[in-house]
């Protein structure tokens, strides 16, 4: 009689145990079951109001009608409007802070230039950090060129050796801008030229001074309107920061193909979030844009004006821009240039 009171008991102790040690097991179970269901929730809903696509310069820019071009394909493919916001000022930081402290929920993206991956070495005080971002797409590129009016220098090597005897000039948008970076860096470092500057108030006003003969040499990527006048014979590109000539400039040559190897530049365009926006919605969002970027309609146009559009997953894209910061660190600090 004994023997089965302590068997009975000692049954039911166990069967206690068992049931106290399964009680985590499954509230684990089921934390892990709820998270499951909330993000394949979250993703299905995403996104249910309006997105806005925060743009850091003017109307009527590159990276403004790339912003365009894709906010009206978003909107058709996501079903939910998409508006685009213009915060010009101050190289575009007026805008990536904007973004960088919004609320992490997808309904804020941030189109960017190179300025933002520029920007971390170049402005010291600009309010906020890359760290605060995740890259949704580098959706286009056009490499960096430098470029002569047709009655100038008819090759690279025509135009150093006479800037080594009677100085070297080149334009661009501005100081501080990609094409000023890139170019100055190569007169400094590779060609060993000094050179002088002048900035004008945007690609544009640079590109004109060059078809008037008022400078010997224009630097800019393609994109920013260099296509046709070189397609026409008014300029002459004389080199390109790529690792290979563009399909729609095949007689304008590498800077490697003439003997500077590893200066490899681009101006790109791309869309960001701020870095704690779940991965789901960031990974609809990239899905969305790769699949605008793939459009035949879409790659005509890009690669009309010189860009090569882009289609990366998220950990591409995000590594590009780890290294795009690297690479213009580099040439930054190279020429000491700094915006307080």
């Amino acid at each position: 009689m004994n023997k089965t009171r302590h068997a009975e008991h000692g049954s039911k102790a166990a069967s206690s145990l068992w049931s106290a040690a399964r009680k985590p097991v499954s509230l684990l179970l089921a934390a892990v079951l709820f998270c499951a269901i909330s993000t394949a929730g979250r993703a299905e809903t995403y996104p249910s109001r309006t997105i806005t696509i925060v743009v850091g310069f003017a109307p009527g820019g590159l990276i403004d009608v790339v912003a365009r071009l894709v906010g009206q394909k978003l909107q058709e493919k996501l079903g939910q409007t998409v508006i685009v916001e213009n915060r010009p000022g101050a190289a575009g930081n007026i805008a990536h802070r904007r973004v960088a402290n919004a609320e992490p929920d997808g309904y804020m993206i941030l189109a960017a230039t190179t300025s933002l991956a520029i920007n971390e070495t170049l402005y010291p005080k600009r309010g906020y950090t890359a760290d605060q971002f995740k890259a949704l797409s580098i959706s286009a590129r056009s490499p960096e060129m430098i470029t002569a009016p047709a009655a100038g220098a008819k090759s690279l090597k025509e135009y150093l050796d006479n800037a080594r005897v009677n100085g070297a000039q080149f334009g661009t948008a501005g100081a501080g801008s990609a094409s000023y970076i890139v170019t100055q860096y190569f007169m400094d470092k590779l060609a060993k030229v000094k050179a002088t500057h002048i900035p004008y108030q945007g690609g544009a006003p640079a590109i004109a001074a060059a078809l008037g003969n008022q400078i010997p040499l224009v630097a800019a990527p393609p994109a920013a309107g260099l296509v046709p006048p070189i397609k026409a014979g008014s300029l002459r590109g004389l080199a390109l920061a790529s690792d290979k000539r563009l399909a729609i400039l095949p007689d304008v040559p590498t800077y490697q193909e003439l003997g500077y190897s590893g200066l490899i530049a681009s101006a790109w365009t791309g869309f960001f979030v701020p870095a704690k926006t779940p991965d789901d919605i960031a990974q609809k969002l990239n899905g969305a844009i790769n699949d605008i970027l793939r459009e035949p309609e879409i790659v005509e146009r890009l690669q009309q004006i010189g860009f090569e559009p882009l289609t990366q997953d998220l950990a591409q894209t995000n590594a590009m821009f780890r290294e795009e910061i690297a690479n213009w660190r580099t040439m930054v600090d190279a020429i000491q240039l700094k915006v307080e």
